[in-house]
Order: C-alpha cells, then sequence, then structure tokens
C-alpha cells in the first residue's frame, strides 16, 4: 500500500473508531477491506513505532515489562491472562516457550511478521503494547501494559528494537493454501492401536502428524477415545469449575501462537451468543454460535487418562480445550474425571 493510501487508512480508522468505538479493531479492518497489521502501520512514526524482526531476542526480553496482559485469539475466542512473564526459552528460530504460574505461551515464530510497539492514543483507541502479527496482516499474540506495568522498560524496549525507517508500507501476502489431509486412507484400526500405546499427551500432535489426519476426523474415528458430547457442555464445565472451586486449564490457540490459563475460574457471564469468564487476572470470551462440535477425548499417559473437552468450528478447526489443572507426573484431579466423564 502505498503513502497516500496509507494516510487515508489511518483518517478512515480514525473516523471510524470515533463514530462506532465498541467495534474492535479486527472486525472494523474488515468493514474498511484491510487488515488490523495495516491500520497500526499507517501510524507508524506517531502512536505506533514499527519493531524489527528479531521476535526472538524481543520475547526474551518481556519480562522487563513487569505486570502485563497478554492476548491471544482465533475467530472464535479471545484468551486474555494478566501476570508477569517468567521463564522465556527460545530453543530455536522457529519454536519458543513461556512458562510461569501467570503467563504459559507456545510461540511458533515463523508465522510472525511484524510486530509493533502502540502507544496511547484516544482518537486512535490506542493503548500502550507490543503487537505482533502474521504475513496475512492478523493478530498472533498481543501484550498490553497496566497501571502496573514498567514504562521505563518498554520505553527501553522500544529503543532497542524499532525500525530506522518508519514505513507506513507492509508486504500482505495471501493465506497459503489449507493444508491437505489423508483422512480417508487412514487404517482406523492401526491408528487406534497407536492412540492406545500413548504416553504422554504431547505425544498427540506427532501421532496426528505421523498419518497427515485432521485432529477433528481423528475424533470421529476415535472409538472409544473420544465422545460426541453436547455444545452446551462448555457452559456446564466453566460453571461447574466456578461453584466447586475447582482448577481447570483452558487453551486458546491460532496458528502462531497457543496461550494457556491454568487456576480457578470464578466469574461466569453469558450474553447472546457468548459465554465470558471475567475474573480480575483471567478473560475468556467464546462465541457459543460458533461452536459445531464438542468432544470428551481421553489421552492415555504414564501418569494414567488424561481427559479433556475440545471444541470445534463449522470447518473442523479447534477453538478452545479444557483440562483439570495436572502436572507431569501426578494424575489428573479426580473431581475433573468424574465430571468430565459424566458429561453428556
Amino acid at each position: 500500500m502505498n503513502t497516500t493510501a496509507n494516510f487515508s487508512l489511518k483518517d478512515k480508522w480514525t473516523s471510524f473508531h470515533k463514530e462506532q468505538p465498541r467495534v474492535r479493531i479486527r472486525d472494523a479492518a474488515k468493514q474498511l477491506g484491510t487488515t488490523e497489521a495495516e491500520i497500526l502501520a499507517s501510524f507508524a512514526g506517531s502512536s505506533v513505532i514499527r519493531l524489527n524482526d528479531s521476535f526472538q531476542e524481543l520475547w526474551k526480553r518481556m519480562p522487563e515489562l513487569g505486570y502485563v496482559m497478554v492476548l491471544t485469539r482465533n475467530e472464535s475466542c479471545v484468551h486474555e491472562r494478566k501476570g508477569i512473564f517468567e521463564e522465556v526459552s527460545v530453543n530455536s528460530r522457529h519454536v519458543g516457550v513461556v512458562v510461569g504460574k501467570d503467563i504459559d505461551l507456545r510461540m511458533l515464530f515463523h508465522c510472525w511478521a511484524f510486530a509493533f510497539a502502540v502507544f496511547n492514543a484516544e482518537e486512535a483507541g490506542f493503548k500502550r503494547s507490543i503487537q505482533v502479527f502474521d504475513h496475512q496482516g492478523t493478530a498472533v499474540v498481543k501484550v498490553f501494559l497496566q497501571t502496573e506495568s514498567n514504562e521505563q522498560g518498554f520505553e527501553e524496549l522500544v529503543r532497542s528494537f524499532s525500525m530506522p525507517q518508519q514505513s507506513m508500507e507492509l508486504t500482505i501476502l495471501p493465506a497459503p493454501p489449507p493444508h491437505v489431509y489423508a483422512d480417508e486412507t487412514v487404517d482406523v484400526m492401526v491408528f487406534r492401536e497407536e492412540w492406545g500405546a500413548l504416553k504422554d499427551t504431547h505425544d498427540f500432535f506427532p501421532l496426528l502428524k505421523r498419518y497427515n489426519i485432521s485432529r477433528s476426523y481423528a475424533l470421529h474415528i476415535a472409538g472409544e477415545f473420544a465422545r460426541k458430547v453436547s455444545n452446551g457442555s462448555v457452559k456446564q464445565l466453566l460453571q461447574f469449575a466456578a461453584d466447586q472451586q475447582l482448577e481447570i486449564m483452558v487453551f486458546v490457540s491460532n496458528h502462531g501462537n497457543i496461550q494457556i490459563h491454568t487456576g480457578p475460574v470464578k466469574n461466569i457471564m453469558e450474553i447472546p451468543n457468548w459465554i465470558n469468564v471475567m475474573d480480575p487476572a483471567f478473560n475468556l470470551h467464546l462465541r457459543l454460535d460458533h461452536i459445531a462440535e464438542t468432544w470428551m477425548v481421553k489421552k492415555p499417559t504414564v501418569d494414567g487418562l488424561v481427559h479433556s473437552l475440545e471444541v470445534f468450528d463449522a470447518e473442523g478447526n479447534l477453538i478452545v480445550q479444557f483440562f483439570g489443572k495436572r502436572k507431569p507426573g501426578s494424575p489428573e484431579l479426580p473431581e475433573w474425571t468424574h465430571f468430565i466423564t459424566s458429561i453428556e
């Protein structure tokens, strides 16, 4: 996009936000025929600073920001977790891990394309944050500063990673073609045997990859290891966890990041088409009208069976996963096992 068009986009966004301040920038970008990343880039050099693509080094320095809110979302679910970055591990150019009692992430850097530092700008609806986008201009992960955050750390981070030229132009690529799975050719009995021989929940994805089958199809042919349940099970689960003070794990992902909440949920609120967790340090916003299938899934491990609730949209995309709180080396909580195996 040329500079003139970017200035035009900047004006369009400012006007749009003034007229419809409650519309999220992700949804507004679609209405404006652009992308969220291009909207931010149109403010480059003023309330937005473009950062370089040293994503691994940038993420290693996230602890310098102190107490923050991290947001990861897909088309159907938003996961917001407050806390501090603790252990940040970058083992390769492609994969990174954040582990801590608050912030728990799995980053896939090969999907990351653009990073921005965003400053407060009321007229544009911007808040201080570090935001990362993929090659299609879609948000991968955002880190928002809070009143308790380290402002000096933020400013130093911006100085360290700012691009010398604050260009408003982005090269947005078309979405890659969808992966072609070999669902119809799998030997179902052999696949089930391998499923039954799993030793760790982390072995499940390599199993799917080895057979080149989609996750949703795997559940359909899983036999005793998966059972379709009511799409209302998510509401039932969240309310049960809140009522019983049961600690759970909530996984939300897109192709560039996985974000995990481990702990209790307390304030469950339903509005038309949405179920929400509205706790001080954890918010979840799940679109109920996007749920097409819900499955109770069993995975064998050396610590016993691990049960999860997995939620899918109409295209077979995983929206959100729920587990009982557990750590490797320990069986899952009996209260979780009893609840998850009893849902219909």
